[in-house]
């Protein structure tokens, strides 16, 4: 009988990292972006404070992890064209990128809005199946 991880091994693991690396960082910094808007534009701060409001905090939050799993999606596409996108590549992409954000969160970063939990697990596979579904078949 033919060992099932056996296929672990040939993925791009190298590539898959560097994408969710790049997602990781790429979302630090519009993170990074809001909260400097949060504090220097006294318009915006009643905005913030109705989008993170609980029930609608919940929701912006879920949001915002469907598109972390589609960024990660569509820097793959973009940065390496040479990988061939199926099931087993978005899977462990959705890995990769959670372990992204999991040393995201041990690092003292000033802001942490995207943390690893269920909300970042479950909204980047959404994301990440929902601009990859071209790629289910294969």
């Amino acid at each position: 009988m033919r060992n099932p991880l056996q296929r672990l091994k040939y993925l791009p693991w190298l590539p898959l990292s560097l994408t969710a690396l790049a997602t990781a960082l790429i979302t630090f910094l519009l993170e990074l972006g809001l909260a400097l808007s949060y504090q220097f534009v006294p318009a915006l701060q009643g905005v913030f404070a109705v989008l993170f409001s609980p029930l609608l905090g919940a929701i912006v939050f879920f949001a915002m992890a469907v598109g972390v799993g589609a960024l990660a999606v569509y820097w793959l596409e973009r940065v390496y064209p040479q990988i061939v996108i199926n099931t087993g590549i978005l899977w462990a992409l959705v890995l990769c990128v959670m372990v992204a954000f999991f040393l995201k969160s041990l690092l003292p970063l000033p802001v942490n809005l995207v943390t690893p939990g269920r909300f970042l697990l479950i909204g980047v596979v959404v994301g990440i199946f929902w601009k990859g579904r071209r790629y289910w078949r294969y």
